[in-house]
Formats: structure tokens, sequence, C-alpha cells
């Protein structure tokens, strides 16, 4: 297959690539710069020609301004929001226009809010706040390539890297030994390694799915088991108080509400019924290959 990538230099676009290439596909890199390697085509973000994508087998779009990489000013939430609404409606347009067979889309696991202890699949309802609003308008705008394309909406949870994310932001505290539980700690974490999170799209392309697939692993935790997990992982104790809630806000401010002391209890129903197996189905495993 020949199959264009949004958001190649991200760090689920930065893995993809070359395993794709391994499994013998084609890889073409949507790019904000001028194109200057063979494998490059430019785009801005907001428009995409049909023939940048007549070609192609399928799409995987995966761009989008980073929900935590700032704090959420009115302004950083527009771009946010905008970031994902406008790329995806371009790129929505171009495969309808081209008839491209498949585009599989960027979402996340913020569309449910906070699910509180009860285990949730696909099916379960939108939640509240700024992420489910934007979850909801980025896959409500890949909706012009619904009567051309296979459409898949990739709710990807926190994806388990050393190189990104997360994971990245927690382990310098981690490894010094003042890793600690965060708010309450009961908030649920769904995650996914890196590794079936590349495994999980490339098996997309061709698996009989469409709509909403949680890429998440199959056994989340809690937020206070997540921290005793990552402190055995890097052999270092944790720290047995927590961070209070009303710190988290005054660093972090409204994303401290909705992306750190809230969280999602989530299954990977779609996944699971389509065949995918996974590389590191428990937490422990999934560290360790993050860590490696």
């Amino acid at each position: 297959m020949k199959i264009a990538i949004t958001g190649a230099s991200g760090l689920i676009g930065t893995a993809l690539a070359p395993a794709l290439r391994g499994a013998g596909h084609e890889v073409v890199r949507f790019v904000r710069h001028p194109a200057s390697a063979v494998d490059e085509r430019r785009w801005d973000g907001s428009h995409l020609e049909p023939e940048a994508v007549a070609d192609l087998d399928a799409v995987v779009h995966l761009a989008g301004a980073g929900v935590g990489d700032k704090r959420w000013t009115a302004s950083y939430k527009q771009e946010v929001l905008d970031s994902r609404v406008r790329g995806t409606g371009a790129v929505a347009r171009a495969v309808a226009a081209a008839g491209t067979p498949v585009l599989l889309s960027a979402s996340a696991v913020g569309w449910y809010g906070d699910t509180g202890a009860t285990l949730t699949d696909e099916t379960g309802p939108r939640g509240q706040g700024f992420l489910a609003d934007v979850c909801q308008a980025w896959e409500e705008a890949t909706a012009p390539a619904d009567a051309t394309a296979r459409v898949a909406h990739l709710r990807t949870g926190i994806v388990l890297s050393s190189e990104g994310g997360a994971l990245k932001k927690q382990l310098p505290l981690f490894k010094l030994g003042a890793g600690a539980p965060l708010g309450s700690g009961e908030q649920w974490l769904s995650w996914i390694s890196l590794q079936d999170e590349v495994a999980a799209i490339v098996h997309l392309l061709t698996a009989d799915v469409s709509g909403p697939v949680n890429l998440v692993g199959p056994a989340p935790v809690t937020n206070k088991d997540f921290t005793k997990a990552l402190g055995k992982a890097v052999h270092r104790p944790t720290l047995p108080v927590a961070v209070p809630g009303f710190a988290l806000k005054l660093a972090l401010g409204e994303f401290a509400e909705q992306g750190v002391l809230t969280g999602q209890r989530l299954a990977p129903a779609v996944l699971d019924r389509s065949g995918f197996t996974f590389n590191h189905p428990d937490l422990a495993s999934a560290l360790g290959a993050a860590l490696r």
C-alpha cells in the first residue's frame, strides 16, 4: 500500500513511518516545510488538494497542536480546536474528492470525559468539558470522507514512550525518587505502549473496521497504581504523599482539571473484536518496553 501520514514528525508518526516501511508499504509524509526528501509532500495544515492524495491507498491523519504543550489560555484552546478541525476537514475533503479508500484519523480518549471507575467501550457516551467538545468536533470533521472511504477514529489513550508524551515529562522526577500520585490518585488511566499504538494503526489499515476505536491497552490502572508501577520500573521509591489537586491547578491551570485529575477507564473492544493482539497487555511490560 501507499500510505500518507500527517503529523509524521510527532511521537506516533515518527514511529509509524519506519514500521510501515518495514512491513513493505510505501510512505508519504505530509510536512509543513518545503519538501526536501523524496517521501515528503508539503501542506499547510489547513488546505489539501485532492491531487496530493489521489495516488494513495490510505491516509493516517495525526496532525494537531499538543493538548498539554502550553497553558490553556483562550487563544491556545482555540489553536488546539482549529488545528484539529481545519486540518481534519481539509484531509477528509481531499480524500473524498480523490476517492482515497481509507482514512484513519486521530482522536483521543478525552471524548469520554471522566468515566470514573466504570469500564467503558466505544459505545460509551460523550463526556463533558473542553476535551470532549474538541474530540466531537474533531471526529465530525471527517464527515466529507464518509461517503467514499472507510473512516476510523483513533481514540488514543496515554502513549507510553520515554521519547515523548506524558511519560517523558514524568521520568526525571521518578528517577530522582520524587514521583507521587496526583490528586486523589483514584482517577483511571488508559495507557498503550508506543509499539502497540503503531501496531494497532497498521492493523486498522486493512481490518474491516470503521468508526471509533479505542487505542488503549486491555488493563487500565488508577493513577496510584501507575505511580507504583513506574517507580518500580525505574527502581526508585515514590513519595507516600500525593500532589494535591489545588497545587496542580495552580501549576497547570484548566488542563489539570480535565487532563490530570480526571480519567478514563476504557476497554479496547473494537480492537479485540477485530483480532488485534497486544504485544504489551499489562503495564509492567509496556513500561519495560518504553524504558529500554
